[in-house]
């Protein structure tokens, strides 16, 4: 099954490292990051895990849950956080789940579906495209997806970053342009007529193109 962004995300029921879960279920009517991982124990998925540890009151405040993902047991994920909290200063403070048997990577494309084998049996090679990020709303549809090598640690500000456009833009017609931060101008969507933009935005806009319309960050 392929996925694209305004699908819904797969539901699953798994393991975790905080019991088992009900995919859907624990999203609840709020946000959701689910984020994977080829093997436990490797060294750039070790830096990040303890970096998402260490930014996940940023993601609470946004009404965000994370969850991670590893193509291996939970009890791997139990040692696993030892050596995160010891050379990252953070253990994981969110599930993470185990995939020992590929289900939740081949049901979110991550794997090819014909990928066979335990974990045990697997290398992180083998498991090398299951780095991907899933930004998933409340509607529990995928608002965004990100994809990286093995060798890139993912940028996980960015991520962030692209919540919080993700969020703004679901509750206002509006876009973020390139490199936008949280209190810088936005654009008005070419859908919005000048008649609707002047009811939504009646103190007015700039325009140094018809179709590009700039106005401050809606609250």
């Amino acid at each position: 099954m392929s996925l694209h962004i305004g699908d819904e995300a797969p539901d699953f029921t798994a393991e975790t490292t905080e019991g088992t879960i009900r995919f859907h279920e624990w999203i609840g009517d709020g946000w959701a990051i689910l984020f994977s991982h080829p093997k436990d124990f490797t060294p750039v998925c070790t830096t990040e895990l303890g970096y998402m540890a260490r930014l996940k009151p940023e993601f609470d405040k946004r009404n965000c849950k994370i969850i991670g993902l590893s193509v291996d047991p939970v009890s791997d994920h139990v040692r696993w956080a030892k050596d995160i909290a010891e050379t990252q200063g953070q253990a994981p403070n969110y599930p993470l789940i185990g995939d020992s048997d590929l289900a939740v990577a081949k049901l979110y494309d991550m794997l090819h579906p014909n990928a066979s084998g335990s974990a045990t049996e697997r290398t992180a090679v083998d498991n090398q495209t299951v780095r991907s990020v899933f930004v998933i709303g409340p509607d529990k549809k995928i608002k965004a997806m990100l994809t990286y090598p093995m060798s890139s640690g993912r940028n996980f500000d960015e991520v962030l970053r692209l919540l919080d456009s993700v969020q703004l833009t679901a509750r206002h017609k509006v876009a973020t342009p390139v490199n936008w931060k949280q209190g810088e101008d936005v654009i008005i969507v070419t859908a919005v007529s000048d008649e609707e933009a002047r009811q939504r935005f009646p103190q007015g806009w700039k325009a140094p193109k018809p179709y590009l319309r700039i106005v401050p960050q809606p609250r």
